[in-house]
C-alpha cells in the first residue's frame, strides 16, 4: 500500500535526524550548550559520555535500533513480532553502545519469550516506527504492528498512545493532509494528556524554540518530549532550521528530532536535509 521509495525517505529523515543529535545528545547543562565546541551546520561527533566512542556521522543508540528494524524488514512481507524479537535480542547482546533503561529491562522479558517488555515511558521509541509501513498492507495493519512494536520495549500507557497518535499523524500526512492541520484535527479524538500537549505546542508556536523546550522539559519521558515535538512542527516550515533548532535545546534531541524529521518529511521529502547530513554510516 505505502510508496517504497518515500519510506526509504522517511526512515532516512529519521536516521539523519538521529545522526545530526548525536553532538548535543544528552547534554543538559545550558551554559555548556552554548560553548560546546560544534558545528551546527554538520555532522559532529558526540560531546555527552553516554556515547564515547562514537563518531560523526554514527548514530545514538535509537539511531542503531531504527536501523535494525529496516533491516530486518526490507525484505519482508509482515512483521512477525516474535521473530523479530529474537534478533533485536541477538542484535542487543552484541552490541557495543549504549543500553539504555527500556532496552535493559526489556532484556528479560524477551529471554522468556514473551513480546511486552519495560514499563518504560520514553518517547524515543516513537521516532523508530517508520520501517513498519514497508510491511504493512492498510492503516489498520500499521498502527497495529505500531502497537506491537512499541509494547516490545516502550509497554506503558504513555508510549503506547504517543506511537499511536503520531502514527495516525503520519497517515494523514502521507495521506496529503497539512501536517498543522492534521494535529488539531487528531486532537478531538486524543486522550486528555494528548489535548494538553496539542494545546501547549500551539500556544508556544512564536515562542524560542530553546525556551519552549526546556519549559517542556528537555529530558526522555514521554510528558516532557511530546508538546516539544508538535511545537517544532507547528513553528518551522524548514527541516534542516528544525533539527538545528531542535539540538540546540539539548537534552534527548535526537527523540524529539526523530519523530518530527519522520512527520515532516512524509509531507515534504527530502528537500531541506543538506547533502552532507546524507553521509551516515549506513546505506539503506
Amino acid at each position: 500500500m505505502f510508496d517504497k521509495k518515500i519510506v526509504k525517505d522517511i526512515v532516512l529523515s529519521t536516521l539523519v535526524a538521529d545522526s545530526y543529535s548525536l553532538g548535543a545528545h544528552w547534554v543538559y547543562n545550558e551554559k555548556q550548550l552554548q560553548t560546546l565546541n560544534i558545528d551546527w551546520n554538520e555532522l559532529n561527533a558526540p560531546c555527552s559520555i553516554w556515547h564515547k566512542g562514537k563518531i560523526a556521522g554514527e548514530f545514538t543508540h535509537y539511531g542503531d535500533q531504527t536501523f535494525w528494524l529496516y533491516d530486518f524488514l526490507k525484505e519482508k512481507d509482515k512483521f512477525d513480532i516474535k521473530a523479530y524479537s529474537l534478533y533485536w535480542l541477538e542484535k542487543v547482546q552484541a552490541y557495543n553502545g549504549y543500553i539504555d533503561a527500556a532496552t535493559r529491562n526489556s532484556l528479560e522479558f524477551i529471554k522468556n519469550e514473551q513480546i511486552k517488555g519495560s514499563d518504560s515511558t520514553d518517547l524515543s521509541i516513537v521516532g523508530r516506527v517508520a520501517p513498519l509501513l514497508l510491511v504493512s498492507n492498510n492503516k489498520k495493519e500499521f498502527l497495529d504492528n505500531v502497537e506491537l512494536f512499541t509494547a516490545l520495549t516502550h509497554n506503558s500507557s504513555e508510549s503506547l498512545n504517543a506511537s499511536k497518535f503520531f502514527a495516525k499523524l503520519l497517515l494523514k500526512v502521507l495521506d496529503k493532509w497539512d501536517i498543522k492541520e492534521a494535529i488539531i484535527q487528531l486532537k478531538d479524538e486524543s486522550d486528555l494528556d494528548i489535548q494538553e500537549y496539542i494545546k501547549k505546542a500551539y500556544d508556544s508556536k512564536d515562542k524560542e524554540s530553546f525556551e519552549v523546550i526546556r519549559e517542556f522539559g528537555p529530558a526522555c519521558a514521554t510528558s516532557e518530549g511530546f508538546a516539544s515535538v508538535l511545537h517544532l512542527l507547528f513553528k518551522y516550515d524548514n527541516l534542516k532550521e528544525l533539527l538545528i533548532q531542535n539540538a540546540k535545546a539539548g537534552g534527548d534531541s535526537s527523540a524529539r528530532g526523530m519523530v518530527a524529521a519522520m512527520i515532516f518529511s512524509a509531507k515534504y521529502g527530502l528537500k531541506d536535509i543538506p547533502k552532507s547530513w546524507l553521509k551516515i554510516k549506513v546505506v539503506i
